[in-house]
């Protein structure tokens, strides 16, 4: 399976300590350079920067077309969103973990296959990964700071039998 991550899945599961459920979901990931550049090249290392730098099963790759880049999308993505999305289709990729509302918007409507954090959790929990989901999800919106709205919190925790 080809998986391709964005920034947000990756420094929001390393912020509590659980980056690791995405080796063991899917055995590797692959990112773009640009979200290996949103995560190293800041003034301060955010969660997922030394793992990304360090794991051998993140892979990090180049665009092959940049001009893929240029009117592909409807609205403004950030750079690691929108090389995410076109290394998705580059590769033929099977899944595309991504969580911000305008990007998960475009890869719909580019016929992608996506998942996010949520997603990512529940499969995790179904599979016997973890044990239980609410401390993890209570956990990412108070360290990540991971927004979540109320009515999806009960939702997810009903969905895998927490609630």
């Amino acid at each position: 399976m080809i998986v391709v991550s964005n920034t947000s899945p990756i420094t929001s599961l390393a912020a509590i300590g659980q980056l690791d459920l995405l080796r063991q979901l899917y055995g590797k990931i692959i990112i773009p350079e640009a979200v290996y550049r949103e995560l190293t090249e800041v003034n301060y290392p955010v969660p997922g920067t030394i793992e990304v730098q360090t794991c051998d099963w993140i892979e990090i790759k180049s665009l092959g077309d940049r001009n893929q880049l240029l009117g592909l999308f409807s609205q403004p993505l950030d750079e690691g969103e929108s090389w995410a999305i076109v290394l998705t289709l580059e590769l033929s990729a099977d899944l595309l973990l991504i969580d911000e509302r305008r990007g998960r918007s475009e890869a719909n409507r580019l016929g992608l296959r996506i998942t996010g954090l949520l997603g990512v959790l529940v499969e995790a929990k179904q599979k016997k990964l973890i044990s239980a989901l609410k401390p993890l999800l209570d956990s990412l919106k108070e360290t990540a700071q991971f927004r979540v709205t109320e009515q999806l919190y009960i939702k997810i925790l009903q969905m895998v039998g927490e609630g």
